[in-house]
């Protein structure tokens, strides 16, 4: 038997994590089995369809890097797969179902289905269709029908007894059969239900492991109903347990308390690999109780058997540390620059050499979560040297250090070599001659060359950034502490000092934003594309 999965979203919003989550389980089982993934677009719910979302789906598998064998945009011998364009099958099948007497045509109006909620509530009695459209005799309803009157069709359930189907994960699942109570199959608008939709697609695409979110254990006797209603083999089914937030009830995951549009992380710089290995450990563990794995490494391991059942937790803390992790260890330096070059570009940054690119990357990555993180915190080596902002704390260590810059721009400029070691070198005697900690000689040095106290070591930054841009940059940091130097006044002189900072930061903002519009105008026009809106002043 060729083991075939599907998974089949809904295209109504922005691509969720729980869908992701689902397609990875069914493409793991499927590429396991050397079997096929399908991928089937729901979209008969017309009034919520997003062609926006569609698109969005199909991009976030492709990003995911869980690829469909068959498909809308890939096709395949069972197609169409968008459920809006099967309509004709449909109808086949649901008249199938009525010349068996398997489902009926039900005439009900909306008012006339209130009433009998209202009458019910008021009785005391279960919630649901009361079967009352079931006694119409057959040759009436299909006259009505002819004569164009509104109506749904439904399955004819049984009105007693219990349904049971089996549960790969669960064992035998029943539900009584007065719960279930004759369920629409086709809509008065002429289009199926997701349960009818949902049966038919998957024994016509040769659909045998059925994986799913736990919220569909309920409707499952519906599906077995209309399995056996038209005789067909049941596929295994497997209710994967629900993601849960992080809170004390371990809730169902939602986008009220928690971010759950993979888009968005994305956005953020989340790895396509991290998040799937993220995923993966949601409800199942490799044998050998590894947390860092591979998508092949998943694959070759995937037994559903071993799935838990335990509420897994979506935990950003977890997510963002094994992004780190992917970041730090996984990647190379050279694998990491090929993400981030387009972020870079959209950023503005702009560099010649690639080894200078490849270093920044290498010293920021220990510091960074995501790739986001890193396009932030990398700024200062990218624009001018008197362009980027320095920051209020920045300015009081440089205030407090003065002295030690002015010694080490003079210092800097006679090494022989500017290099590690003499970098370093020159740093340790210098702290040792004047017998003071080194943080009170650092800590100054980082915020002259980045304009912040959060950076990278200053060995590193001194030999990336050059010779020449650390003398720069010191002598920026000296220049703007000298406009701001106390007068005998001393409220004067406060107010002089904030004034200067303030305008030598509008300054340093105005030849950012300038040297930024430049650096996105180049970047589109190795692009061959439009330069961008702003940038031909720069």
């Amino acid at each position: 038997m060729t083991v075939v999965t599907r998974i089949a979203p809904s295209p109504t919003g922005d691509p969720h994590v729980g869908t992701a989550y689902v397609g990875l389980f069914n493409y793991a089982l499927a590429k396991r089995h050397g079997g096929r993934f399908v991928f089937r677009l729901e979209d008969t719910d017309r009034e919520r369809y997003d062609a926006d979302a569609e698109a969005a789906i199909l991009a976030m598998f492709d990003w995911l890097g869980i690829r469909p064998d068959e498909g809308p945009e890939i096709g395949g011998p069972n197609g169409p797969y968008r459920q809006s364009e099967r309509l004709e099958i449909y109808r086949t099948h649901v008249d199938a179902l009525l010349e068996a007497g398997a489902a009926y045509r039900a005439f009900e109006t909306a008012e006339e289905l209130d009433a009998m909620r209202a009458e019910q509530k008021q009785r005391g009695l279960p919630l649901g269709y009361d079967g009352r459209g079931a006694t119409v005799p057959r040759e009436e309803q299909e006259r009505r029908a002819a004569a164009g009157e509104p109506h749904v069709v439904r399955l004819r359930t049984p009105e007693a007894g219990e349904t049971t189907f089996h549960d790969l994960l669960r064992g035998d699942v029943t539900i009584p059969n007065a719960e279930i109570k004759d369920p629409v199959l086709v809509k008065s608008d002429g289009f199926p239900t997701y349960h009818f939709a949902n049966v038919v697609d998957d024994h016509a695409m040769e659909v045998t492991h059925v994986l799913r979110a736990e919220e569909w254990v309920t409707s499952t006797p519906i599906h077995a109903l209309l399995y056996r209603a038209f005789g067909w083999s049941e596929p295994v089914f497997a209710h994967l347990p629900l993601l849960r937030n992080p809170d004390a009830n371990k809730t169902k995951i939602s986008k009220r308390k928690l971010d759950t549009s993979v888009a968005s992380y994305r956005d953020q710089g989340i790895l396509p690999e991290a998040l799937l290995n993220f995923l993966a450990t949601m409800g199942f563990h490799l044998p050998d109780g590894r947390e860092v794995f591979s998508l092949d490494d998943f694959v070759a391991q995937f037994d559903p058997e071993r799935i838990t059942l335990g509420g897994p937790v979506f935990d950003l803390k977890k997510l963002r540390h094994l992004n780190a992790h992917y970041l730090r260890e996984v990647l190379s330096v050279e694998e990491l620059a090929d993400r981030l070059e387009p972020r870079f570009e959209d950023a503005g940054y702009a560099w010649d050499d690639e080894d200078y690119l490849l270093d920044v990357i290498d010293v920021l990555r220990p510091r960074a979560e995501t790739l986001q993180e890193l396009v932030d915190a990398a700024d200062y080596f990218f624009l001018p040297d008197d362009a980027f902002a320095i920051h209020p704390e920045a300015r009081k260590k440089i205030a407090a250090g003065q002295q030690a810059l002015e010694d080490l721009e003079r210092s800097f400029s006679m090494l022989d070599f500017f290099d590690e070691d003499a970098v370093d070198e020159l740093l340790d005697e210098y702290v040792r001659s004047r017998e003071i900690k080194k943080p009170a000689v650092m800590m100054p040095l980082r915020a002259a060359l980045t304009g912040t106290t959060n950076a990278p070591s200053v060995t590193d930054l001194a030999v990336i950034l050059g010779r020449e841009r650390v003398l720069r940059r010191i002598g920026r940091a000296l220049g703007e502490m000298t406009a701001a130097l106390p007068d005998d006044d001393p409220a004067a002189a406060e107010a002089a000092a904030e004034a200067a900072a303030k305008a030598a930061e509008e300054a340093a903002r105005a030849k950012r934003e300038a040297a930024i519009a430049k650096a996105r105008a180049d970047a589109a026009a190795r692009r061959g594309e439009a330069a961008p809106e702003g940038a031909d002043g720069a």
